[in-house]
């Protein structure tokens, strides 16, 4: 059973299946937001998804970086994602028409970041997540 149902721009529709958010800096003991920080936070998330997905390929929707009038300290200047950030699990109908569909779906896990703590669903996503190339990225698994 789907937590929820996102429909992508290209009109494909897709369930969410697992979810897990977390604080972007949550954790944040020292230091400040900046590239090196934020590039090495994007790798780990994308490692750990990769383990967690069980072979399914995993994607990034590139995050929005802003770069606030602040202080640079020693890492360069202050540099921040969105507050959220979020690793969902995807299926949807399989790619191949040959596929039978009772026997075949598509799936993808994508990692992405958002402003607020909200589930998406419906039209009511992030667009960044509603543009994911599903037929590119997504692959067939059989049942």
């Amino acid at each position: 059973m789907a937590l929820t149902r996102v429909v992508l721009a290209s009109g494909r529709s897709v369930e969410l299946s697992e979810l897990r958010m977390s604080s972007t800096y949550g954790g944040l003991l020292e230091g400040y937001p900046c590239k090196p920080l934020n590039d090495r936070r994007i790798d780990w998330l994308l490692r750990s998804a990769e383990r967690a997905s069980a072979g399914a390929p995993v994607h990034l929707v590139p995050p929005p970086r802003e770069y606030p009038d602040q202080y640079a300290g020693a890492f360069g200047p202050v540099e921040v994602l969105p507050a959220v950030t979020c690793v969902g699990s995807f299926r949807s109908e399989a790619l191949d028409p040959a596929h039978d569909r009772a026997l075949y779906r598509s799936r993808l896990t994508v990692v992405w970041f958002q402003p607020t703590p909200h589930v998406p669903s419906g039209c009511d996503a992030e667009p960044a997540l509603r543009d994911v190339p599903w037929e590119r990225l997504a692959e067939d698994e059989e049942l």
